[in-house]
């Protein structure tokens, strides 16, 4: 019985099975993040030009062989993991469940505006559980100054290797940024806190029911503090470990364990607002399209439109060694390989991209995935295009020069030649199908919001919130003028 059509919470795990090699290479215009991570250590810190010397490693693909039959992967794609109830919650009606009973200490880590962004990252690396760092103004302080996640260390990021986009009024304190991370100077995060694109900062009392907080993620927020009523902070509730928490007891939630047979075509959820990157787009076009837009992930196409990949702001986890940094250079297809590599190398077998979804999904073969995938979106596709329309796959040799954007403060590579990835060559990636929408946590709790007889907000004003509060935003807005599918190369 195929999931898709019809109701089904049981079946295989379907862990988005994913891919990275040992640390690639670095390039850009600050020689360094300033040992940012200090993900390996040396007794010599290659120069600039040492590491555009240097042959970026060809895609672990090449040597790797799958592990999975295409049968197989088929089966990890149809069959998404089945709820782990919690006795904890049997019988119990969802407003009755205390915010604080899904959060825990471990998920709170701390650093203050004074901590360097290298020992912030270090931290933010550790934090698996919440993905987050929370900042305060010192360590006597408990009242929370703001956050940085991937989100910010993408934007930072950007700009250490001179790739971001500054404002007219940031542009002194992006070079700035820039000159101490190249001279190895210790930078505090009170510094950079002007680069962050920052959403509303939101505490919520841990003995507060569950319909504040589905009313506060429906509305579009990510994440929220959770504190006592001594003002401390004792959890981070995120919309995933919410929705994680209704895919596993929704047995016990009658409205909404209804929906979960439901078909997205008929429940009217998700948008054909979607913004894209080609796959043969230089991977820096991905990572400046997600801090200009405020968006934690982005799906990567081919020239047919089909899904092949995706690209998330926790993938930059991946460049913080400065071997990597040239594959900025490379390709979104090469960066989707190394992406799967690395978490194939994490879960000892290799992993496939399964980040999509189709019209006729059920609402619960959509919820598992993104709970499987710890993913903040599912990508919307239908049948793949045909051959005979546009190629399957980028059209690609095997080697191809990929020049940088044109950048004043950025050094030229003319003459690299970095290898890159056909997507033809991921097994796997031409069962998904040609991009037509996504499909968000905020999406879904938005549903089960307004599904309760709650009103949460329109989640589409604090879209627009994240993207106005972008500082790397040179480009005007294309909110009002982007077609449904916007498509960038």
């Amino acid at each position: 019985m195929d999931p898709n059509s019809a109701y089904s919470r049981g079946g295989r795990d379907s862990k988005e099975t994913s891919i990275s090699p040992p640390p690639p290479q670095r390039t850009g215009s600050a020689s360094s993040l300033h040992k940012l991570g200090h993900v390996t250590s040396h007794s010599h810190r290659s120069s600039l030009a040492e590491n555009l010397r240097g042959v970026v490693p060809p895609s672990p693909r090449n040597q790797r062989h799958p592990s999975f039959t295409q049968a197989a992967i088929q089966e990890l794609l149809n069959h998404p993991p089945a709820p782990r109830h919690n006795p904890r919650f049997a019988g119990r009606d969802w407003r009755d469940v205390a915010i604080g009973e899904l959060v825990s200490k471990d998920d709170v880590t701390w650093v203050e505006l004074g901590t360097s962004v290298q020992d912030a990252t270090m931290a933010l690396l550790k934090n698996t559980s919440s993905n987050v760092v929370i900042i305060r103004e010192n360590a006597a302080s408990s009242v929370p100054a703001s956050t940085f996640d991937y989100n910010d260390l993408n934007a930072y990021l950007l700009v250490v290797v001179g790739l971001a986009h500054p404002s007219e009024d940031l542009v002194e304190l992006y070079d700035s940024l820039a000159k101490k991370a190249q001279a190895r100077i210790n930078i505090p995060l009170g510094d950079i806190q002007p680069i962050f694109r920052k959403e509303s900062l939101v505490t919520l009392q841990g003995d507060e029911d569950l319909t504040k907080a589905i009313e506060v993620f429906g509305s579009g927020v990510h994440r929220v503090l959770v504190a006592n009523h001594n003002g401390e902070v004792v959890g981070i509730l995120s919309q995933l470990k919410l929705l994680e928490f209704f895919w596993n007891e929704g047995i016990n939630f009658r409205v909404i364990d209804e929906l979960y047979p439901r078909v997205l075509r008929d429940l009217g959820v998700g948008s054909q607002q979607i913004i894209a990157i080609n796959a043969d787009s230089p991977l820096t076009e991905a990572l400046n399209l997600m801090s200009q837009e405020g968006l934690s992930s982005v799906a990567v196409v081919d020239n047919g439109l089909n899904v092949v990949g995706n690209i998330s702001t926790a993938d930059v986890k991946l460049l913080i060694n400065a071997t990597s940094l040239p594959l900025l250079h490379n390709s979104c297809m090469h960066f989707v390989s190394v992406i799967l590599t690395e978490k194939g190398v994490e879960k000892g077998k290799d992993s496939f991209p399964v980040f999509y979804v189709n019209p006729y999904s059920t609402l619960a073969h959509t919820v598992a995935k993104l709970v499987a995938t710890h993913s903040h979106r599912m990508w919307v596709v239908e049948s793949a295009s045909p051959p005979s329309s546009a190629p399957g796959t980028p059209s690609l040799g095997p080697t191809v020069v990929l020049p940088a954007p044109p950048s004043s403060s950025q050094t030229s590579l003319s003459g690299s030649h970095f290898p890159s990835v056909p997507a033809s060559s991921l097994p796997g990636t031409h069962l998904s199908g040609r991009l037509i929408g996504v499909i968000t946590l905020t999406d879904i709790l938005n549903l089960f919001a307004r599904s309760t007889g709650l009103n949460p907000a329109d989640p589409n004003e604090q879209r627009a919130r994240r993207r106005r509060s972008s500082s790397s935003s040179v480009r005007p807005s294309i909110e009002s003028t982007r077609a449904s599918l916007d498509i960038r190369r």
